[in-house]
């Protein structure tokens, strides 16, 4: 179950990506549900979408 869910968010964060502020509460949200590893996890999949949309790197500060 906990998998499905990581995958729902990498989902939901892939669609709202084009709004920096959706996509930060999202990244709230989802740091909320996430089990410990699955949050680095979650880390390197952002890091990823931030290298290709540069104005999402300001929800980086909710991985720290």
């Amino acid at each position: 179950m906990s998998r499905a869910m990581f995958e729902y968010t990498k989902t939901v964060l892939n669609k709202v990506s084009f709004d920096p502020s959706l996509f930060c509460k999202e990244v709230q949200k989802a740091i909320l549900r996430l089990l410990p590893y699955e949050i680095e996890e979650l880390k390197l999949f952002i890091q990823r979408l931030v290298h290709v949309n540069p104005d999402l790197k300001q929800c980086m500060v909710y991985l720290n």
